[in-house]
């Protein structure tokens, strides 16, 4: 999963049509829509000890995985649990407070290209776009290293420059089996990173 900029002069529904016409070019088919979505949560000040910051927890939902919800802290573990952890967040709101203006989401469409999956998204932070994801499946291999290489060469071919560095994901991983968990954690520093870039300017300005 990676951000691809916005192209010099152009909007963001701009740049995803034309990596949209690029990927077409090649042969891609468009497979369906998909969306992922980000909640802030953080730890209640009640609890927070003085001085200290409250913890952030991330609730996701993937529309690949209709049944299952992911739980996320930064730096933390990923907790897969199914779609009713929702309601299970409002019985806790003395412990966990929504950032309610805080949510993030990237929707688009589905790509298939062979044995690839790739999923163009915009990312949006209420009414406005605020960036571009791409994720990228090579759907036979599991294990991220073993396929790094061929991905990183199919990304390059609609990507261009643009094609990002190994996940740090993946360092943790070396040979084991990918997993969901490992997406989503890619989304939160996706997600992350757009809503710090929204804040510098803001920052420069005062």
């Amino acid at each position: 999963v990676s951000q691809v900029p916005v192209a010099e002069g152009k909007s963001v529904q701009q740049t995803v049509e034309l990596l949209a016409r690029r990927l077409e070019a090649l042969g891609a088919d468009k497979q369906g829509t998909f969306g992922v979505d980000c909640e802030t949560y953080h730890t209640a000040a009640a609890l927070g000890t003085q001085g200290q910051t409250g913890k952030l927890m991330y609730v996701m939902h993937n529309s690949e995985y209709p049944l299952s919800c992911f739980a996320l802290f930064e730096n933390g573990p990923c907790l897969v649990a199914d779609a009713n952890f929702d309601t299970l967040m409002v019985k806790l709101k003395g412990f966990f407070q929504n950032a309610k203006a805080n949510k993030i989401e990237s929707r688009g469409t589905r790509y298939q290209y062979c044995d690839f999956l790739v999923k163009l998204g915009t990312v949006t932070m209420g009414p406005s776009a605020r960036g571009i994801s791409v994720e990228v499946e090579y759907c036979p291999c599991v294990i991220p290293n073993d396929c790094w290489n061929l991905l990183m060469e199919f990304m390059q071919s609609f990507m261009g420059s643009h094609t990002p560095g190994i996940p740090s994901v993946f360092g943790s991983k070396h040979d084991s089996t990918y997993s969901p968990g490992d997406t989503m954690v890619q989304y939160m520093e996706l997600f992350n990173k757009i809503r710090k870039q929204q804040q510098v300017p803001v920052a420069g300005i005062r």
